[in-house]
């Protein structure tokens, strides 16, 4: 059986739609966050999509389908920590992003938006509500590290080093590496950065997603072996 793996969507659900009826026989989807459009809406996708919250979501969309209230019935939000039982697999979260300052603040406590900083179309949406459910904590990659027997940890910030386009600042996050190396995870998804990498890491695969409109991956269930094809 084959799985299939998206990267952020940004709201590109035509793009999604077309990939999943390209592989009518490919039964489930993950990705690893950024579904919503720039809008805060979601969609119903043509398959069973599983993913992590990236930092541009509509989070109060995301605290509902946490209370059992998805935005679709084939939507199915993965909250930090786990095990999930995503097909065959044993699946464990971590998505958002690392904020030094509110890394130890308890999950229930990271506050919501207050509406709009500013109506700027360059200001992302989770940038721009200043949400700061946007975020990862401690204690989550504490219950993360707890985990063992994963089959694929899904993650929105990349582990380090992670210099995109080239860049000589390293924008993988420590923490990440810290989970790896604990967890033991069989297989390691990212997003975020909208680029295609294939690395070890902590004697991890670890596999960076392009954006979806770029490409994505088709995953052996049980070899896990991948196969990148362009979108």
């Amino acid at each position: 059986m084959m799985i299939g793996a998206l990267g952020d969507i940004h709201g590109e659900f035509e793009a999604v739609d077309d990939i999943m009826k390209r592989h009518r026989d490919v039964p489930l989807w993950v990705c690893v966050g950024d579904v919503a459009s720039n809008d805060g809406e979601y969609f119903t996708p043509a398959a069973p999509l599983y993913f992590v919250k990236g930092n541009n979501e509509e989070f109060d969309v995301l605290a509902a389908a946490i209370a059992g209230r998805p935005p679709s019935p084939m939507l199915h939000y993965l909250a930090n920590g786990g095990p999930f039982i995503v097909g065959p697999w044993r699946v464990a979260a971590l998505g958002g992003t690392f904020a030094p300052s509110w890394y130890n603040t308890p999950a229930s406590q990271l506050p919501p938006s207050k509406g709009r900083k500013s109506m700027s179309a360059s200001l992302k949406l989770g940038k721009s509500r200043d949400d700061k459910r946007r975020h990862f904590v401690r204690d989550e990659v504490l219950a993360c590290k707890a985990l063992a027997n994963i089959d694929l940890f899904l993650t929105h910030e990349a582990p380090r080093p992670f210099y995109p386009a080239g860049r000589r600042i390293d924008a993988g996050k420590t923490v990440l590496n810290d989970v790896l190396a604990a967890m033991k995870p069989r297989l390691h998804l990212f997003g975020h950065h909208h680029e295609f990498t294939d690395s070890m890491r902590q004697e991890v695969r670890s596999i960076g997603l392009d954006v979806v409109t770029k490409s994505y991956l088709l995953i052996n269930a049980e070899t896990f072996k991948t196969e990148r094809l362009d979108t």
